[in-house]
């Protein structure tokens, strides 16, 4: 099952015009978790607390975990994110606050170190940029989230860049990158 999680808020986003093409290639049904409409909200003491007790029990059970279960599950994973002022939208942040279940996507071994959890062999981020990209504080991030915590051996980046800049096509680049996938 491929897993697509959908951060663009934007009705005619560019970033989601690209993820759609990206998962008609890459053919199969697909599962969509499209933040702007999820209820997510950040740990507060109380939410935090039961995650922990939770966790402690080993009982995944309770409807909090229900994204880390589906995430850890997918056979493939791709993220479509907007490049928004050097990061991604915080909507994003929110689910991986949610999905950072140790024992469901991660666990911690005798070193200290984590090892992965998730069955995904690849995480696929796709995002546009009005002006130059730098992945820093938004793949720099996811990547070394999937690799080094999730399990996810290869994390891969599908980017258009310059799109809001005066002397370039944006619809051009959005259809060259859409054409090199």
């Amino acid at each position: 099952m491929i897993l697509y999680i959908n951060s663009c808020v934007r009705e005619e986003s560019r970033t989601d015009k690209i993820a759609r093409a990206l998962l008609e290639k890459l053919g199969g049904e697909y599962t969509e978790v499209y933040l702007p409409e999820e209820n997510l909200v950040p740990m507060s003491r109380e939410r935090l607390e039961k995650r922990t007790r939770l966790i402690a029990q080993g009982d995944y059970s309770d409807e909090m975990f229900r994204y880390a279960k589906q995430l850890a599950a997918a056979d493939k994973i791709v993220i479509s994110a907007p490049y928004w002022d050097l990061s991604f939208p915080a909507l994003l942040k929110l689910y991986i606050e949610n999905i950072y279940v140790t024992g469901i996507v991660s666990e911690y071994g005798a070193d200290g170190r984590p090892h992965g959890l998730c069955k995904a062999k690849e995480l696929i981020y796709v995002t546009t940029a009005g002006g130059p990209y730098v992945p820093d504080y938004s793949f720099g991030y996811i990547k070394d989230l999937a690799e080094n915590y999730l399990g996810i051996e290869k994390a891969t980046l599908i980017k258009a860049e310059m799109l809001d800049v005066d002397g370039f096509n944006a619809d051009e680049i959005v259809e060259k990158t859409i054409a090199e996938l």
